[in-house]
């Protein structure tokens, strides 16, 4: 019988996209690399699809990762308020060297006070509210920096460029590709606009997910390099800020590694943002990135996670201790992926569990996630006899 709708799941769209191109299994295979017996488990649904093979089957087949994961999920039961922001988001992007005229912008302080506001629905993973806040804030930003001069224009142009960063955030979320890649030139035009040369490191940080999602390794991992060495490399002279900054591109060169996969590579990267953050000494929010000694402990479990190695995830995760204070969205992330580490390592329960804390945690980033989906199918297939926190859960994601 035909799937259809929520019904179809990443292989089966692999299946369909590749038989679209001609291909047979072996030619598939050969273009993204991968072995072609991963290819047949994958779109026969005996194995889950990882981040890597959909972003290398994407770029082999020449479609969007949208095409392979079915994002954005926008049809019932998940439509809703978060969706019907992206209409006046997109508006607000469109006009960026287009100030209102009618606009009269509050004064600086009370923008800076807005800006946090939202930073802060970003970090809990609410972005239903970060959505219907973004649209105006953005219009008002706008006009106010064009109309500032001096260090006051330099500022209003850092608060619009963390303001852009919320609009990459709901974008990656939902799956809306084309306004993440629209968002992440607006926030490196407005980052260069305040000539603080961190802010535009931290840009070249968050451009280089757009590699991950190309499945383009060797350039993402090239761009990171020159962000390393654009600030230094002497972590003992370092402040805080520029620590941040450095130890997340070693935590982002890490997960480029396994995605090659590149494991000495990928743990030697670990193992340096580690150093940095023994210097920093403490979790940090500079420039958004989160970095400190939790966020190396979650990018542990990504880099093993990654490249499959479902044991060594659950090994490194048994000594983690996520503090309260690492917000939802981070916290939520690593359950997420914790979820596929149990699923690698065999332990469907336990899979089951991760994804209902990350539920619990961040609920609008578990149900829009294509892992969760991806990660819910395989245990909906190799559950015979279902729980009912499984079918519920299944429910919860509109999978049938």
């Amino acid at each position: 019988m035909e799937k259809t709708g929520t019904d179809e799941g990443i292989g089966w769209r692999i299946a369909r996209a590749r038989k679209s191109r001609g291909l047979t299994q072996q030619q598939l295979a050969d273009r993204v690399p991968c072995s072609k017996s991963l290819i047949a488990q994958v779109e026969a649904g005996h194995k889950p699809a990882s981040q890597a093979l959909v972003a290398g089957v994407a770029r082999a087949l020449r479609v969007g990762i949208g095409k392979l994961t079915g994002q954005p999920y926008d049809d019932e039961p998940r439509a809703g308020r978060i969706h019907a922001t992206i209409p006046d988001i997109r508006r607000a992007l469109l006009a960026w060297d287009l100030p209102g005229e009618d606009i009269r912008p509050r004064p600086i302080d009370e923008l800076q006070k807005d800006v946090a506001r939202l930073s802060a629905f970003g970090r809990d993973a609410r972005y239903g509210q970060l959505g219907e806040a973004l649209p105006g804030l953005l219009e008002e930003l706008t006009a106010a920096a064009h109309a500032a001069t001096g260090q006051e224009e330099t500022q209003l142009y850092a608060l619009l460029s963390e303001a852009y960063t919320g609009v990459t955030a709901i974008a990656y979320t939902l799956g809306y590709f084309d306004l993440r890649s629209l968002a992440m030139e607006r926030v490196e035009w407005a980052a260069r606009e305040s000539q603080d040369p961190l802010r535009v490191a931290r840009t070249q940080w968050q451009r280089s997910t757009l590699f991950l999602a190309s499945a383009s390794y060797d350039k993402g991992a090239k761009l990171l390099d020159r962000v390393r060495r654009d600030i230094g490399e002497n972590i003992a002279q370092m402040d805080e800020p520029t620590l941040s900054v450095y130890g997340a591109a070693h935590l982002r060169s890490a997960i480029f590694a396994a995605r090659k996969p590149s494991k000495a590579t990928a743990w030697a990267h670990i193992d340096e943002a580690r150093a940095a953050a023994r210097v920093l000494d403490a979790d940090a929010n500079h420039y958004g990135l989160e970095f400190g000694p939790s966020n190396v402990a979650i990018h542990e479990v990504a880099v093993a996670v990654e490249m499959y190695d479902g044991t060594e995830a659950v090994q490194r995760a048994s000594r983690i201790h996520l503090p309260a204070t690492v917000p939802p969205v981070r916290r939520g992330h690593y359950y997420i992926d914790l979820a596929r580490g149990f699923l690698y390592h065999g332990d469907r329960a336990q899979s089951l569990d991760a994804l209902t804390r990350a539920r619990r945690i961040a609920p609008q980033q578990t149900r829009n996630h294509p892992m969760v989906h991806e990660t819910t199918r395989m245990l909906v297939e190799l559950e015979r006899r279902r729980s009912g926190s499984l079918s519920g859960f299944a429910s919860w994601l509109g999978i049938t």
